[in-house]
């Protein structure tokens, strides 16, 4: 089980999120409890800001310290005693990625700050955040869509949330380090296009192969970075590596 404390200014963005399809069952099953906290509940400004201009000038608003440090109190109060890591989204963080995904997935609970306007006070990131956290090299206007696919990508790891346990291990980015071969399902003959011999054949070994083989040959294609991480015997390295060569010619 693990639980998510998800500081927000605007918590009913995540209510399809939560209300929908894996989450929503993995919630009503406890082995996902998410809180959406409203943050500017704990704002002592009478006009109810959370936000104030840069000391130093520049474009935007920032996101002030106190609401967000008497907000954190409350949740460190909560999650007393339990394993937690403290994360907040930012374009400026390390890139999620299945790494990052599984570790997070060790702890009994994840706090997420949401960031808004142009950021956040530096005060809160050096006092209250273990890791700052991005999902991409660009900008988007707060933090609640990166707080969803972190949550979404950490909670396939939670045991019972998937009703199949190596579907996290086979899918794409999975302990392999490669990424998922072509899959196909019926019929086995489409408008002409037809599904590789192999996997008809029933036959386990060679089917495995393949998909292998494939896998390897998409990484090559889509994320030749990749390759040089994955866990490869010699035989698929040097295959991998002629692939690399072929296309390295072929730009040329």
């Amino acid at each position: 089980m693990i639980e998510f404390n998800c500081l927000t200014l605007f918590p009913e963005m995540f209510s399809s999120f939560t209300g929908t399809s894996i989450c929503k069952r993995a919630i009503e099953a406890g082995h996902v409890e998410i809180s959406l906290i409203d943050f500017r509940e704990y704002t002592t400004d009478k006009h109810r800001r959370v936000d104030d201009y840069p000391f130093g000038g520049g474009a935007g608003m920032l996101i002030g310290p106190q609401s967000v440090f008497d907000c954190m109190e409350a949740v460190k109060e909560k999650t007393a005693g339990k394993k937690v890591r403290t994360i907040y989204m930012s374009p400026s963080g390390k890139t999620l990625d299945s790494a990052m995904v599984r570790r997070l997935a060790s702890y009994d609970a994840v706090n997420i700050l949401c960031g808004h306007y142009e950021g956040v006070d530096q005060r809160i990131i050096d006092e209250l955040i273990d890791e700052e956290v991005s999902i991409g090299d660009y900008v988007l206007t707060g933090g609640e869509l990166p707080a969803m696919v972190l949550m979404d990508s950490v909670m396939r790891y939670v045991d019972g949330v998937l009703g199949n346990g190596e579907s996290v291990v086979s899918e794409s980015h999975g302990e392999g380090g490669l990424l998922e071969y072509p899959q196909y399902t019926r019929p086995a003959d489409f408008r002409g296009l037809k599904v590789p011999e192999v996997l008809l054949s029933g036959h386990h070994a060679k089917i495995l192969a393949w998909q292998r083989e494939r896998a390897i040959e998409k990484t090559v294609r889509v994320r030749p970075d990749l390759i040089k991480k994955a866990s490869l015997t010699k035989k698929e390295r040097d295959y991998a590596e002629s692939l690399l060569r072929k296309s390295e010619n072929t730009e040329e």
